[in-house]
């Protein structure tokens, strides 16, 4: 498998943040109004799956430029399904990662966009354009870009579980025996944040965090995340401490090593 080029991963970053501005102009306008559109799909395990027309609209928009532009690339979005999803280059979409937070007029929302190559996400965008923070990664690094310019992401070694800042979504999307996991980890570690959805991702990559943990996933909500937390020098994997397979599911992303595996070593027990 050829790796891309310098001049290749160069374009399709600036192709990538072309498509998170597009997302953007969608989103942002309906952001802290009172009629976003919002309807309820069904089958949730908190009986409210929230979906806006910010989420629909952005993805259409996104999906629009990428048929123009790169034809034969296929996509994969929560909103629309799959295009093309065999091809050697796939987009990944989240348009609105954290609807909950979107109506309810927090900051904590994004558009999660990946690029596959041959399977395997190789660039991703974290975007909250309310805040003007786009988190970018690939093997050129990875930087947060600002209205005041890039600067490059580095994690930081929070040391042990003791003294590491962690975060979920909510505990009340483990099932089973992850619950007694979860808590048996959230009780080990100094500090275990909620509700920020992939924002918490970004901050891992930042360093102002040390750890997410998360189960259910979809491929949307984690491949955007993987290029920006390894390439900050972070980990990504799923509850056994292996590869994030295309199916997300239940996934870990930590600042260092030696937190991921002592983590692992709680959620292992009930890993899928």
């Amino acid at each position: 498998m050829a790796s891309l080029s310098t001049a290749e991963l160069k374009a399709l970053e600036l192709f990538a943040l072309q498509l998170a501005e597009a997302a953007a102009k969608v989103a942002l306008p309906l952001f802290r109004v009172a009629d976003q559109g919002e309807v309820s799909k069904d089958g949730h395990s908190q009986g409210f799956d929230p979906v806006t027309e910010a989420d629909r609209g952005a993805e259409r928009a996104i999906r629009a430029l990428i048929n123009t532009h790169y034809p034969d690339h296929g996509i994969i979005g929560e909103e629309y399904g799959e295009e093309r999803s065999d091809a050697e280059f796939v987009w990944v979409l989240d348009p609105v990662d954290g609807t909950r937070a979107f109506i309810s007029g927090l900051p904590l929302w994004t558009t999660l966009i990946a690029l596959r190559h041959h399977g395997r996400p190789v660039l991703g965008i974290i975007s909250q354009p309310f805040l003007k923070e786009i988190f970018l990664g690939s093997p050129l690094g990875s930087r947060l870009i600002t209205p005041e310019g890039e600067t490059p992401l580095k994690v930081r070694d929070g040391g042990t579980l003791e003294n590491a800042v962690f975060a979920t979504t909510d505990p009340d999307l483990y099932y089973d025996g992850e619950h007694a996991a979860f808590y048996n980890l959230r009780n080990k570690v100094r500090l275990m944040r909620y509700g920020c959805d992939a924002y918490a991702f970004a901050m891992v990559a930042l360093g102002t965090m040390d750890a997410v943990v998360e189960t259910g996933l979809k491929a949307w909500d984690i491949e955007a995340v993987i290029p920006v937390i390894e390439n900050a020098g972070g980990v990504v994997s799923n509850w056994h401490g292996e590869t994030v397979g295309q199916n997300g599911g239940q996934v870990i992303a930590a600042g260092s090593r030696a937190i991921l595996d002592a983590a692992v070593g709680y959620l292992k027990p009930v890993a899928d």
